[in-house]
């Protein structure tokens, strides 16, 4: 069953492309037409990618690991922002920071920096600062949790990014690269497919059509994880009932020693 259908990103605009005199030639196979001097995305094509994409990052959550989600035009930020919290991943939507993943460890240590203010503003160690020193450090909090609090519980590097513009967020990709961390994108008629692994050809200046899609991913993701849920859940019952049996073995066991043991006298 597909997760989305032509006329619904239809609907939202998704087979808008750009000028065509600004078209990426990589992106020929998934051009329908040219109207108007504007690309059109071939829609049937779009649906098969959401499809594919959607299965992957289904797989992705079932297996436990974390999505991030990329998107800092304005058109996309919010919804991204929303669509990623629902889900529980991680998301960038305020500006990504340079070597985010290459430098992991050095991100790491910004938000536990942040947490160590919190812990401070916590056990009242703040009281004892001037009314500058609380300021200085209330701005650097607020400027970490501005940049970095969508990421705050991202503990390890992400299994994949889901980045919305390839072009704009050319750093994050290049970083995911680098590391072998594989690419979902939405990917405009100015965009090379070629630079992620899971490319879906779809407007991404609209925010209804950047809507749709996620709406399809993440439903996916969502489900991966439910499906996770039910595995442990299941494991866990197939590991009380395999106990129990032994339970009742080894009262039975306790019994027959009682009863022999007087025998024995």
């Amino acid at each position: 069953m597909s997760r989305t259908n032509f006329e619904t990103l239809l609907e939202a605009g998704c087979h808008f492309g750009h000028l065509k005199r600004k078209w990426n030639p990589a992106m020929a196979p998934y051009i329908f037409m040219e109207r108007n001097g504007i690309h059109i995305i071939d829609l049937h094509k779009t649906v098969a990618k959401i499809d594919e994409a959607a299965e992957a990052l289904k797989e992705i959550a079932k297996s436990g690991r974390r999505i991030l989600f990329v998107a800092t035009k304005k058109q996309a930020k919010l919804t991204v922002a929303e669509k990623a919290a629902a889900v529980n991943m991680p998301y960038v939507a305020e500006r990504w920071p340079g070597g985010m993943l290459t430098n992991f460890p050095t991100i790491r240590k910004a938000v536990k920096k942040m947490a160590n203010i919190d812990k401070l503003t916590a056990d009242g160690t703040f009281s004892n600062l001037s009314k500058r020193e609380i300021l200085q450090i209330s701005r650097q909090r607020a400027k970490l949790e501005k940049n970095l609090g969508s990421i705050a519980d991202l503990n390890r590097l992400p299994a994949a990014l889901f980045v919305v513009d390839v072009c704009k967020e050319h750093i994050a990709v290049k970083e995911a690269i680098r590391l072998g961390i594989p690419v979902f994108g939405i990917v405009d008629t100015n965009a090379d497919p070629n630079l992620v692994d899971f490319a879906i050809p779809a407007n991404d200046d609209a925010t209804k059509s950047i809507e749709v899609i996620l709406d399809a991913c993440c439903a996916a993701i969502a489900e991966g994880i439910q499906e996770r849920k039910m595995e442990k859940v299941d494991a866990d019952a197939a590991g009380e009932g395999e106990a129990k049996p032994r339970r009742n073995q080894r009262a039975r066991a306790e019994k027959a020693e009682e009863a022999e043991a007087p025998a024995a006298e």
